[in-house]
């Protein structure tokens, strides 16, 4: 590895051992450095700017300002800050660039400043961005970011309708029909039924009676599935994929869908939820978790325990958990099928309370995390 490459992950305290840099790697150092020296933690390792520090943006009074790094007298402005990342680096390191950017050091202005806007790729830590900050933006930018937000929903939902398609499209009810057409062909019935015509000297079966089964449900088999959405400003991913897994589910015939969001209080968006832009845009994260308010609203939605499944997406840090674990039992010992998932993005890595976690498995409830199109594999299980 060179030395400019080891001066770029070690940074300046390398530069008495490494040497200095210059050129692209020197303007590469200079980002980087613009970026990361935002860290309140370098003080603490006894690691110095060696810049002038100054406020990046006002914050509310009472709150640790974060710093931004500039030379004699002047600061980089995250807009000038866009422009170098994307000369500078791939289109990968940009992407995680930004997202220590606004995630990590909360440099909003990559997101609320309309020119930084404009700079902006439409992606997934832009759509996580604008809902975080939102209530920042003046009008002219929240009609931008609004954009590039239907964007970022139109790519989502195109991806996971593939999934969707996959696994609930035509789900067979495993009844018998004489309809025949090639997409109801059961070759694993059919071959079963036609074994005795095997022939050893061909080593072929002779279909002389091929199966097919029926795609059509009657209304009575119809599900319902009640997604519960935790607004904690952890759950943002989750937040995001619950509303186009609704979407998503609204027309998979023999499906009801209902989206519920909750904090201290309980929303109901199944209205909003062919407009997922609309509905992202509305969504106020943060405050508390009061699990139970949700779980017992959802109760009153359901027609039949038997045919439900309810899927609570969140953290499951509850302020009161034997309540919480009580309200859920009653759903279970009712028939209802409960998903308690720490997490519904790509990612599917859980991140919860595991002692609340494990009192829910106790009383027959499916804890960990998925990705939407696990959830729609689950769904669709159940339904066959």
């Amino acid at each position: 590895m060179s030395n400019d490459r080891w001066r770029l992950i070690l940074g300046e305290p390398s530069a008495p051992s490494l040497g200095p840099m210059s050129g692209r790697v020197a303007e590469q150092d200079a980002a980087l450095h613009w970026l990361y020296s935002h860290d309140p933690d370098l003080a603490d390792r006894g690691i110095r700017p060696a810049t002038r520090v100054t406020p990046l943006m006002p914050r509310p009074h009472g709150r640790k300002q974060r710093p931004q790094i500039g030379e004699e007298g002047t600061s980089v402005s995250a807009i000038t800050w866009l422009d170098d990342i994307h000369r500078l680096f791939p289109k990968e390191t940009v992407e995680r660039l930004q997202r220590d950017a606004v995630e990590t050091y909360e440099i909003t202005d990559v997101v609320t400043d309309p020119d930084a806007l404009a700079r902006n790729e439409p992606s997934a830590t832009l759509l996580r961005a604008v809902i975080r900050t939102k209530h920042l933006m003046d009008p002219q930018v929240l009609a931008m970011a609004r954009e590039m937000v239907a964007v970022v929903v139109r790519d989502l939902v195109e991806k996971l309708s593939v999934d969707m398609r996959h696994a609930l499209h035509g789900t067979r009810s495993r009844r018998r029909t004489l309809f025949a057409q090639s997409r109801n062909f059961d070759l694993a019935g059919t071959i079963r039924a036609n074994l005795r015509h095997f022939s050893p000297d061909t080593r072929q079966v002779m279909i002389e009676k091929p199966l097919f089964t029926t795609r059509t449900r009657r209304h009575a088999d119809q599900w319902q599935l009640i997604l519960l959405v935790d607004q904690s400003g952890s759950m943002v991913n989750s937040v995001i994929h619950s509303a186009i897994t609704a979407a998503c589910f609204w027309n998979v015939p023999g499906v009801r869908t209902h989206l519920i969001a909750y904090d201290t209080n309980v929303v109901d968006l199944t209205s909003e939820v062919l407009d997922p832009v609309e509905l992202l845009m509305g969504v106020q994260l943060g405050g508390g978790n009061d699990g139970v308010r949700a779980v017992d609203y959802a109760a009153t939605l359901i027609t039949n325990s038997r045919r439900c499944i309810v899927a609570i997406i969140s953290d499951l840090y509850e302020s009161d958990p034997p309540r919480f674990v009580r309200s859920i039992q009653r759903l279970t010992d009712d028939g209802v099928t409960v998903l308690a998932l720490a997490s519904l993005d790509d990612a599917a890595e859980p991140d919860y309370d595991r002692d609340i976690g494990m009192r829910l498995t106790r009383i027959g409830v499916h804890v960990g995390a998925m990705t939407p199109g696990g959830l729609a594999d689950f769904v669709a299980d159940c339904i066959r």
